[in-house]
């Protein structure tokens, strides 16, 4: 990510451009005095690319650029409020219309009272409470892996609409035979499926994911324990969980407790953006994964 132009905090944002090119794609932001800052997002264009062959676009190519352009949309909302609350504190609502769909778009900002969830114990986390071997609670259902993928999606859905934000999402991921996601906050809530020896599909993995920054309303809190695995720091946790009797393996980013199907991914090193830490400054986990233990590792609880 690069930025151009002039910086001068506290001026109210007043229009947002998000535009796609051969060389990329970036976005503006025009203040009420007419001043602008210019953001280019790394990765590439929107050009067909094919090696230096001549062959066509194919027909599935717009589909593509207009799910990339929805994803940088979220991702500039997102940026704006923060900045402007930080500056302001207000919160930076866009509304978007397109000028070439798919790869131009314009947006008007309108200023909003501060989220509540910014102030810390104004609004309650969602909590996933995780339960090794059995799945997860939510605040108002469950998800175990004895419950159907029917019940499953259904259960989601209604994450969605009690957090006001849109529905499941089904993506293919291979090795599951279904894999939806929810956004609480902004977090991530996803399960996939898998079918039995008789065909029944059912839940078979439960994952969490938060990114850096402000965890958004409400925030998503994954809990195993008492502990708070994504917003303690990761060598806390790491350490809690050690002393509870857990057996901790790392490989790579990833720490795995193998006897509760446990995995917890350290943030990709890769990431334009930087790691979520603590209060404190240490770093956290960016994700946890939960799936039934293999029948061959013996499951341990703590009483």
């Amino acid at each position: 990510m690069r930025n151009e132009g002039p910086v001068d905090w506290g001026r109210v944002p007043a229009r947002v451009l998000l535009r796609g090119g051969p060389g990329g794609w970036h976005y503006v932001v025009v203040d009420d005095k007419g001043a602008e800052r210019r953001t280019a997002f790394d990765g590439p264009g929107t050009l067909w690319q094919t090696g230096g062959r001549s062959d066509p676009e194919p027909p599935w190519w717009r589909r593509r650029l207009g799910e990339t352009a929805e994803g940088l949309r979220a991702v500039i909302g997102e940026r704006l409020t923060d900045a402007t609350f930080g500056d302001l504190g207000a919160e930076a609502a866009i509304t978007w219309f397109a000028v070439d769909d798919p790869v131009e778009w314009e947006g008007l900002v309108t200023l909003r009272e501060a989220d509540p969830a910014r102030f810390p114990g104004r609004v309650a986390p969602f909590v996933v409470t995780l339960e090794p071997g059995r799945g997860a609670l939510l605040p108002d259902a469950h998800l175990l892996f004895s419950t159907p993928a029917s019940d499953a999606w259904a259960t989601l859905a209604a994450v969605a609409e009690r957090c006001g934000t849109p529905p499941p999402r089904a993506q293919f991921l291979c090795g599951w035979a279904d894999h939806r996601s929810v956004q609480v906050g902004r977090g991530v809530l996803s399960l996939s499926t898998d079918r039995s020896g008789t065909g029944a599909e059912r839940v078979a993995e439960i994952c969490g994911t938060r990114r850096p920054g402000w965890s958004g309303n409400p925030e998503m809190r994954f809990r195993l324990d008492g502990i708070d695995l994504l917003d303690e720091p990761a060598g806390d946790v790491t350490a809690l969980l050690t002393e509870l009797g857990h057996e901790v393996v790392r490989r790579g980013r990833a720490v795995r407790l193998p006897a509760l199907g446990l995995t917890l991914y350290e943030p990709d090193g890769r990431s334009p953006a930087p790691a979520r830490r603590s209060v404190g400054g240490e770093e956290r986990f960016a994700a946890v994964s939960m799936q039934p233990p293999a029948p061959s590792v013996p499951h341990r609880t703590n009483a």
